[in-house]
C-alpha cells in the first residue's frame, strides 16, 4: 500500500502487484534453459528423445560424405597412431578372433548394447533419481548436437573399410550394415566421435555417481572399457574415435551443468505435475563433467 498527504487528506492507493503465477511464467519464457532444467512425464522425456535420435539417424544417413575423403582420413587417424605407437587396432581384433565365438559377442554387443544399456539406463534414472534425470538427458542431447557436427565436418571411415588390414567382423554376420535398409539410415563415414564410446562415458560416469551399491558402481566403471574394446575389436573405431566421443561427453557434461546452474532457484523444486529439479543435479553434474570428484549422490 502507498500513503501519501494531501492537505489534511490521507490518499491511499494500492500497488498494483503481478500475480506470482504469472511472474513465473514470464520468468519461464525469458530463460532459454528452463524446459531443459526440468524433467517432465514420462510421455513427454520419452517422445523428446526418440525424435531426436530418429533425427540423428536419419541425419547420419542422409549427411554421408564422400568416400575418397573419409577413406582418406581413416588412413590419417592410422597414420597418426602409428607414429605415437598406440596402433593396436589389429592386434586387439586378432587377440578376439583367438577366442572362438568371442567376435560373434562383441557383434552382438556393437549393435545392441548402445541402444538398450542407454534406454534402460534413462528409465532408471528417471525413477529413482528425479534431480539427477534433467542433467543425464541434457548430456545425451549435447553430446548428440556435438557429435553430428563432427561428422559433417569430419567424415571418417571406419578402421574396417580402410584397407588397413582390420576385417570387418559385424556385417558378415546376420545384419550387414552395408546393405539394405539399415545402410540407408546407417552413415558408414560416422567415425568420428565414437558415441557408442561417448554415450558409454556418460552412463557410466553416472552410474559411478548415482549407485549405491559397490557391484554396480563397478559396473558402471567397467561399462565404457567394455564398449571400448567392443568397438576396437569388431573394426569399427580406432582408439582416436573413442577418445574424441570421450572429450565430446565432456563437454556436453559442462554444458549440461551450466544449463542447471543458469536456471532460475524457483524451478528446483518440485513441480506437482510430473517435473522434477533438485539442488542434487548441479552436484551430478560436476561429478560428469569432474571423473575424478569423490562425492555421491546418495538419493
Amino acid at each position: 500500500m502507498e500513503i501519501s498527504n494531501q492537505g489534511r487528506r490521507r490518499v491511499v492507493r494500492p500497488v498494483t502487484q503481478v500475480p506470482e503465477e504469472t511472474s513465473h511464467l514470464h520468468e519461464e519464457s525469458r530463460t532459454g534453459g528452463a524446459w531443459l532444467s526440468r524433467r517432465h512425464s514420462m510421455r513427454a522425456e520419452a517422445l523428446t528423445i526418440v525424435v531426436i535420435y530418429l533425427v540423428y539417424e536419419v541425419s547420419r544417413g542422409l549427411t554421408v560424405g564422400d568416400a575418397h575423403v573419409a577413406l582418406h582420413h581413416a588412413r590419417e587417424v592410422a597414420h597418426l597412431e602409428q607414429s605415437l605407437n598406440v596402433f593396436v587396432e589389429r592386434e586387439v581384433q586378432g587377440a578376439a578372433q583367438a577366442i572362438p565365438g568371442l567376435l560373434g559377442v562383441l557383434g552382438v554387443a556393437y549393435l545392441a548394447l548402445h541402444l538398450t544399456v542407454t534406454g534402460g539406463y534413462l528409465i532408471w534414472v528417471y525413477r529413482g533419481r528425479l534431480s539427477a534425470f534433467p542433467v543425464l538427458r541434457n548430456t545425451l542431447l549435447l553430446a548428440t548436437a556435438i557429435a553430428m557436427i563432427g561428422y559433417i565436418a569430419f567424415p571418417t571411415a571406419p578402421p574396417r573399410l580402410a584397407g588397413i588390414g582390420i576385417v570387418d567382423t559385424v556385417s558378415n554376420g546376420h545384419v550387414d550394415l552395408n546393405t539394405g535398409l539399415v545402410h540407408s539410415l546407417y552413415n558408414p563415414f560416422a567415425a568420428i566421435p565414437s558415441m557408442h564410446f561417448g554415450y558409454a562415458l556418460i552412463i557410466g560416469s553416472s552410474a559411478v555417481v548415482l549407485c549405491r551399491h559397490r557391484t554396480t558402481r563397478f559396473l558402471g566403471a567397467a561399462y565404457p572399457v567394455f564398449i571400448l574394446f567392443v568397438i576396437v575389436a569388431t573394426g569399427n573405431h580406432f582408439l582416436f574415435d573413442a577418445l574424441a566421443g570421450g572429450l565430446v561427453a565432456i563437454a556436453a557434461a559442462f554444458g549440461a551443468r551450466w544449463i542447471t546452474r543458469t536456471a532460475p532457484e524457483k524451478r528446483r523444486c518440485s513441480t506437482g505435475d510430473g517435473g522434477e529439479r533438485g539442488p542434487n543435479a548441479s552436484r551430478v553434474a560436476d561429478n560428469l563433467a569432474n571423473p575424478h570428484a569423490h562425492h555421491r549422490d546418495e538419493l
